[in-house]
Parts: structure tokens; sequence; C-alpha cells
């Protein structure tokens, strides 16, 4: 999963799709030019909504041969995990809370030949991933507290986004960087400044006229404003 940092992901949110045409919703965003196609499963247990299951996944994975990146926002996790690897989803990514050994969670994601990843809560701190850097593929760091699609960014988030990026320069390892939540192309710059490499969007590509305009946005951030001088 060798990432480019010149050239972030685009994770477009199935959240925020109209859900009464999802096939279409999954391949517009495709043509569009999106790299992941990002699944929120919500359990109404774990985080306070419910989405949809492996069921979808599967009825899904017909329609896109972009990665699906499942983030299980359920609790406990490790019970499906399986079924989500079968339907189809490419990563797997988890909460340290969602299950009490999160070791053998992501040893279990990757044992099923899928990219396994650690999800951060705004109160998570970053020692939750230290221990297991080395079965790690993709760390997600949540900027809005998880559950509900169009909340607004947590800039107090940027700081864990910079530690994280050094976390992994050091390791030497390949490890995808994500950030989900209030991404919108005003947030992008000062994310990817942060050293994301990923970046998941809900509203800010479903909610456009425009899918294609919209990822582009978040992939290239707007030129610096030029420096006012004085007059000599």
């Amino acid at each position: 999963m060798k990432t480019d940092s010149t050239r972030p992901l685009i994770a477009p949110s199935l959240l925020a799709a109209d859900f009464a045409r999802l096939g279409e919703e999954v391949r517009a965003v495709e043509q569009a030019g999106a790299d992941w196609l990002h699944l929120d499963i919500m359990d109404g247990h774990f985080v306070p909504n419910i989405t949809f299951g492996p069921l979808v996944v599967k009825a899904l994975r017909q329609h896109t041969s972009l990665p699906m990146d499942a983030h299980l926002m359920i609790a406990p996790a490790d019970p499906y995990i399986v079924a989500f690897a079968e339907a189809g989803a490419d990563h797997i990514s988890v909460h340290p809370e969602a299950g009490p050994h999160l070791h053998r969670t992501l040893q279990l994601i990757r044992s099923l030949g899928k990219k396994a990843g650690v999800v951060l809560n705004p109160a998570t701190p970053i020692e939750a991933v230290v221990n297991v850097l080395d079965i790690t593929d993709i760390i997600m760091v949540m900027t809005v507290n998880p559950g509900f699609g169009g909340q607004a960014f947590l800039a107090s988030q940027l700081s864990k986004i910079a530690a994280l990026r050094q976390l992994i320069d050091d390791s030497g390892r390949d490890i995808v960087l994500q950030v989900d939540g209030g991404v919108t192309a005003k947030t992008a710059p000062q994310i990817l400044a942060a050293g994301a490499t990923c970046l998941i969007a809900g509203t800010a590509v479903y909610g456009a006229p425009d899918y294609a305009p919209a990822i582009q946005a978040l992939r290239t951030p707007p030129p610096p404003r030029p420096q006012l001088t004085e007059a000599g």
C-alpha cells in the first residue's frame, strides 16, 4: 500500500450518499476520481447511529473496483470481522475501545488477507497504537466524535495528526494516515500539512453538485495568498 505523499488519497464516505441509489452513488464517485470507497459501519451501541452491515457491503462490491475501506464503529468488533472480509471489504479498521485485545483483532484482519486499521477518537491518545505499529496498515484520526456525518472539524486534532506523522516516519513503515470528520476543501490544506495521506469526506463530496471537482478540490490545496507588502 505504498502511498504518494504528494497525491493524497481521497475516500468519499458513503454515509453522505443517497441511500435510495447506493449502487449509482458508488459508481459515480469512482468515475469522478475517488481512490477508495469509505464505509461507515455503525451499530447504534458503540456510536449513536445505525447504518448498514455485511449484506449491503456485499451488494456494493458488485458496483465498484475501488478498494472498500470499512470503518467498524461497532462493539464488539471481532465477531463480525470475518463477515465483512467475506463481503468484500479490502480494509477493516477498528477502535481500540471496541474489544479487549487490539493486537489479536489486527492479527485476525491481516490473516484474512485484508489491510488492518486502528481508529483514534478525539479523546484516544496516540499511545493506543504505538505497540501495534508492526501489524497496522492504516491509522485513522477522527476529527469529530464518531456517529454522525456533517460535524464541524476539531482543529485540536491537528497536533495528533502531526505526532502520528512523526511516529510513522520514525517507524519506517508505509502506514496510511487517514483523517475523517469535517474534511472540506477549506480544512484539507491544514490536514495535509500536518501529515495526512488519505482524506475521508462525506458531504464535501456527496453534497456537491459535481463530484469530480469536489474530489479535486480536496486533493489539490489552493495556492497560498500573496503576502502584502508595505508601499516603498
